[in-house]
C-alpha cells in the first residue's frame, strides 16, 4: 500500500514538474492560455458570449391602443416618483 500511495505521488509531483518547466518559456505559456480561453469559448458560449437578442420585444415603448401596458407603465412610474419624494421630503 505505501508503494502504491509514493508511486502515485511521485507521479504527481513530477507532472507538476514538467508543467511548470514547459511553461517557464514564455511562447509555452501563451499557447496554453490561448488553449484554455478556445476551450472555455468552446464548452461554455453562453457565459462567454453577449447575446445580440433582446428578451423584451416592446420593452419602454407601449403601444398606444395597449391600455392594459399603458396601466401598467403609469403605475409603474407613479410609484418610482412617489418614492423619490418620499425620499426627498
Amino acid at each position: 500500500m505505501k508503494r502504491v500511495v509514493s508511486m502515485s505521488s511521485l507521479a504527481i509531483v513530477g507532472i507538476g514538474a514538467s508543467a511548470a518547466m514547459w511553461l517557464s518559456n514564455k511562447p509555452n505559456r501563451i499557447k496554453a492560455e490561448t488553449f484554455l480561453r478556445e476551450w472555455k469559448r468552446k464548452m461554455i458560449p453562453t457565459v462567454f458570449e453577449k447575446s445580440e437578442e433582446l428578451p423584451i420585444e416592446k420593452g419602454g415603448n407601449p403601444h398606444p391602443h395597449d391600455i392594459d401596458d399603458n396601466n401598467m407603465v403609469s403605475e409603474g412610474a407613479m410609484y418610482s416618483v412617489q418614492f423619490y419624494n418620499e425620499k426627498i421630503q
